[in-house]
Parts: structure tokens; sequence; C-alpha cells
């Protein structure tokens, strides 16, 4: 296949489909959030990125026919969205050891009042 002349860059289109998937989590996740918003997925991945969809689609029609590419640009994705997994999951760890402590401390003090009575 040609490369077409306006062709999304490599990074760029890690970015774009990153962002797809983030998206695409969410409506998946609670759907209703986003109609709420009235927020169209394409649209909203399309303007962010300053893009429309044909230059989107004959960009990933492009990579697509290059599998060593395209496979490139989905393992940016992948390991993008696994750094940010792993960011959250520690943050949600950083999160209930504080709650966890919070509550440890809030049961000595109410048994040290306890044995003052």
């Amino acid at each position: 296949m040609q490369k077409p002349a306006d062709l999304i860059p490599g990074d760029k289109m890690a970015e774009i489909l990153y962002d797809l998937a983030i998206v695409n989590a969410a409506k998946s996740t609670n759907p209703n959030i986003l109609e709420e918003h009235d927020i169209e997925i394409m649209a909203y991945v399309y303007e962010k990125h300053g893009i429309d969809s044909v230059r989107f689609v004959n960009s990933d029609i492009y990579y697509a026919s290059k599998p060593d590419e395209y496979e490139a640009i989905y393992k940016k994705v992948e390991a993008r969205l696994e750094r940010e997994k792993e960011a959250l999951e520690e943050e949600r760890r950083r999160v209930s050891d504080s709650i966890r402590i919070a509550a440890e401390k809030r049961r000595e003090a109410e048994a040290a009042k306890d044995s003052i009575r």
C-alpha cells in the first residue's frame, strides 16, 4: 500500500489508539456517563488530536498493511496501558493502606480512652 501523504506518525497513532482504548473502557464500564455528557467517542478523539476520520482510517489501513510497524504501535499502547494500570494499583494500595492505618489509630485511641474510664 502507498503511504498516505498525511500519514499520522507512529507515536501520534499510538497516542490516539491509547485514548480510544481508555474511552472504550470507560464506555464498557459505565456507558451512561458518555451519554449523559453527550460525548461521541470518535468525535472526541478526532478533535483532541486534531485529525479527521479520513486521515485516521487511511493511516490505520496503512499501518495494518505494515504488520511490524502496526505491532510496534500497539506495543507502545499496551506498555502505556500497563504503566497506567500499575500506577493506579499503586495509588489504590496507598489509599487502602492510609485508610487501614487511620482505622487502626482510631481503634487504638478508642481503646486507650476506654482504659482510662
